[in-house]
């Protein structure tokens, strides 16, 4: 079944509208139109925006399957991960089953990991904050069991290979992810050991520099990060809609870090 037409069909029906029957008439030319050319997003395609988006979808659930399955076998946490991952994006009916579709494929032994990745690299061009979102995601799959093993480093790195990142990216990444959930729950936990010292060295790592950065080299780094994760440019460059609660909750975090450091 093939739903983006009904569904970009029925928002820009009520945009231009305002009005339920504008909606619906939007809705029925979307059916129209996925009949027609019969969209699908586990289909190359060559239709802009809504088509980079499409292939952001289902190849970010994929490899989540392959990076749960790098050693061996989906662990309670993985699974977890991605059925909470889900549910944060409030996926549901058509576009949860693709996802869990999506997730079940990149488990297979027979996974074309390199031509997924180097077909997404290629449509998203120079659009290089898309595939650091990726990436990012990719990371927290590994990290669900609250642990990274070897196999699930190598497949990680291998990741970060294709989609253009070096093994310095990658580590410094993997070290500003896991602050960053350190710090998260620091945030929530309320106990003596989260705030202070503790609290403070993980919101250096959040955005990526130390206690030892200038002040100039701190808000650098605040700036760039904020602009990599801004919710409205990744939109514009092709992130899912569904997609952006993940990277307003990471625009929060490098906020709450900054300003930490801010009034120390």
């Amino acid at each position: 079944m093939q739903i983006w037409g009904k569904i970009l069909g029925f928002l820009f029906g009520f945009m231009l509208s305002k009005t339920l029957f504008g909606a619906l008439l939007g809705l029925w030319l979307g059916h129209s139109f996925d009949k027609a050319k019969g969209l699908n997003f586990n289909r190359k395609s060559g239709f802009g925006d809504v088509g980079r988006q499409a292939e952001f979808f289902t190849n970010t659930f994929s490899v989540m399957g392959y990076v749960a399955k790098a050693n061996g076998q989906v662990s309670s946490h993985e699974i977890a991960f991605a059925t909470a991952y889900m549910n944060k994006l409030g996926l549901t009916g058509e576009m949860r089953q693709q996802a869990q579709d999506a997730f079940k494929e990149g488990k297979s032994s027979e996974f074309p990991l390199e031509d997924k990745l180097r077909h997404l690299k290629s449509i998203c061009a120079s659009r290089n904050d898309l595939l650091l979102i990726f990436l990012e995601i990719q990371i927290q799959v590994a990290f669900a069991d609250g642990e990274l093993d070897n196999e699930e480093r190598i497949a990680l790195h291998n990741i970060a290979r294709l989609l253009g990142f070096s093994a310095h990216d990658l580590d410094k990444l993997l070290e500003m992810i896991i602050a960053g959930a350190q710090f998260n729950q620091g945030a929530h936990a309320g106990r003596p050991g989260f705030n202070s010292k503790t609290q403070l060295e993980n919101a250096y790592k959040v955005l990526g520099v130390d206690e030892n950065s200038s002040e100039k080299e701190i808000k650098k780094a605040y700036r760039k990060l904020m602009s990599q994760h801004h919710p409205d440019k990744l939109i514009a460059k092709g992130l899912p809609p569904e997609m952006m609660e993940s990277a307003k909750q990471k625009t929060q975090d490098i906020q709450a870090a900054y300003e930490m450091i801010a009034k120390k």
